[in-house]
């Protein structure tokens, strides 16, 4: 299972949308989410349809949090040119794991 790293601190359990559908279902139909979802070649997300609140980090090419925004259920986010991918938990996971605009996130295969 991959993990979310920041530095030396492993932050999540990661599930990582690989397929063109799974990139566009992401988190849509599910109840809960326990750990992060990385979406990949993503600069913009919607939460319609979805049953609960998600901060969503959206990454540059070289995986930097360059935009961090919690998103109730409902609504279309606005694009963030320079996003490559990105990162959606839980509201109130970016808090929780100390995270913040700026930071470098990485994919462990290994926690």
């Amino acid at each position: 299972m991959p993990w979310l790293a920041c530095g030396d601190r492993v932050v999540a359990s990661l599930e990582v949308a690989r397929t063109r559908a799974e990139r566009r279902r992401g988190l849509l139909g599910r109840d809960d989410l326990t750990g992060a979802l990385l979406i990949e070649r993503c600069r913009c997300v919607h939460t319609i349809g979805m049953s609960f609140d998600i901060d969503v980090m959206f990454l540059d090419a070289r995986r930097r949090v360059v935009d961090m925004v919690t998103m109730p259920s409902g609504r279309i986010g606005r694009p963030r040119l320079r996003a490559r991918s990105v990162v959606e938990a839980r509201a109130g996971a970016c808090e929780r794991w100390g995270l913040a605009v700026g930071d470098a996130l990485e994919v462990r295969l290994d926690a």
